[in-house]
């Protein structure tokens, strides 16, 4: 493990792969031949993109106010790239009149550059020619992953998944078995009701696919999705064979990212599911909603919990004995809500179940990212980074609200966001999941469970 180029820790190949140009480049030419990559490349390349509109929007810039920070700058040292290797201009120019080439030293600005972005994608809606940044970093950290420069964080997850135990936290099948165990045990103990995390079981219509530290930090969030299941009488299981929603090669690789896809589907064809039921977690929603691009159109739909909870009170079949008195705010994952695809859910639930919820501002598609974003969060080296710097505009949004409980449906906002808590002296406010809350407040003894139970005693 090294850390010396950059502000994270990378592998020893890292720091010893040579002829690192000339790698990146075949790198570069590869995806761009078998890929859809070239297609925007070439219209961002043939458009201005420093015009610096995207500064106004950037959470970094606003704090830090470094030029190095403005969205499209740093999207310009990959077009530069293109421009200069893959363009016929650009080709011709450096030909007749000579000009930039590409260098280990600019590779390695590259490196730290594009981890000091989280992809978040709030510059993208101010671009008036719709350059998306947050593509373009991603783009950049897969041909850099292809040259062997990963925060040693994300490889070592991801390495852990395809390779090893196979699910980012290492947890072996016995501890998963332990675990839902130990939190059934707790629902008999706490709220005097059978509930059951059921396990390979074969033709159930949903397959469990939550970020798997929840097993191990999380106990309430995968108490509160039980309980929604149980209440409504939901066919679902948690398979053996794969039980990790979370997917790391969204932040720097799709070749990781497609093979850890294909892993989720081949779990829920193994057990004869029909759908794909993802846990609290904005990134592991967005990875598998990449499910039909690399599985084709036949692949498993894919459910959000928070869409399926949603759908299940509005059907009347979520029976509640009262509200959260205390203060409640919402942030909004940016991979679930910057495109606007899960943005009123969450709310109308939390509207249901809490006396007093606020609203952050903005919100919804603008809002403000954890600053760990794009696996920033996993970096445990750079956290003054991410909680001064990229956090301090999240941090003034909490700040405002005055809330005792902020909800926030995702495994890595979670981490983040306690981190800012902490880091920014916001004592008094509790970072949960919104089935954390509605676990407080779902009334065992009535619904569609409760009448069915009381059959059976009869």
């Amino acid at each position: 493990m090294k850390k010396g180029k950059y502000s994270y820790f990378v592998e020893k190949k890292a720091l010893e792969t040579i002829e690192r140009p000339r790698k990146f480049l075949e790198a570069f030419a590869a995806v761009l031949e078998h890929s859809n990559y070239g297609l925007p490349l070439e219209v961002y390349a043939r458009i201005s993109t420093k015009c610096s509109r995207c500064a106004s929007v950037c959470p970094l810039y606003e704090v830090t106010g470094e030029d190095r920070d403005i969205p499209c700058h740093r999207s310009d040292l990959l077009l530069r790239v293109y421009r200069r290797y893959f363009t016929a201009a650009g080709i011709m120019k450096a030909r007749m009149l000579g000009g930039f080439t590409l260098t280990d030293e600019y590779l390695d600005r590259m490196g730290e550059e594009y981890y000091r972005c989280t992809a978040c994608r709030r510059c993208k809606s101010i671009c008036p020619m719709g350059v998306d940044h947050g593509l373009i970093t991603h783009l950049s950290r897969w041909l850099l992953a292809e040259i062997n420069v990963i925060p040693k964080a994300l490889l070592v997850s991801v390495r852990e998944q395809l390779e090893g135990v196979g699910n980012t936290s290492a947890i072996p099948v016995l501890a998963l078995k332990d675990t839902c165990g130990f939190l059934e045990e707790e629902f008999r103990d706490n709220f005097n009701v059978d509930v059951k995390f059921p396990v390979d079981v074969e033709g159930a219509e949903y397959v469990f696919f939550p970020a798997v530290s929840d097993y191990l930090l999380e106990p309430d969030t995968l108490m509160g999705n039980a309980a929604v299941m149980h209440v409504t009488g939901g066919s679902w299981t948690i398979g053996t064979g794969d039980y990790d929603g979370i997917n790391y090669g969204l932040f720097y690789s799709d070749r990781m990212m497609e093979r850890i896809v294909k892993n989720v589907v081949a779990e829920v064809r193994r057990l004869k599911g029909r759908k794909v039921l993802v846990g609290e977690c904005g990134h592991a929603t967005r990875s598998a909603w990449f499910i039909p691009t690399f599985c084709g159109p036949d692949a498993p739909e894919v459910v959000n919990i928070m869409q399926y909870t949603y759908r299940q009170m509005r059907a009347g079949k979520i029976p509640l004995k009262g509200k959260i008195e205390e203060r409640v705010t919402y942030h909004d994952p940016c991979n679930i809500a910057r495109a606007g695809r899960i943005t009123e859910e969450p709310r109308e639930i939390l509207k249901a179940i809490c006396g007093d919820f606020v609203e952050m501002t903005p919100n919804r598609t603008e809002n403000y990212c954890c600053g760990g974003g794009s696996g920033l969060v996993s970096i445990d080296e750079i956290r003054a980074f991410r909680t001064g710097p990229m956090g301090k505009r999240k941090a003034d949004q909490l700040r405002a609200t005055g809330a005792k409980y902020l909800v926030s449906p995702c495994a890595n906002c979670k981490k983040q966001l306690r981190e800012v808590v902490e880091d920014n002296g916001l004592e008094g406010m509790e970072v949960v999941g919104l089935h954390d809350l509605l676990l407080k407040v779902i009334d065992f003894g009535a619904g569609p469970a409760a009448q069915g139970q009381e059959k059976e005693e009869r």
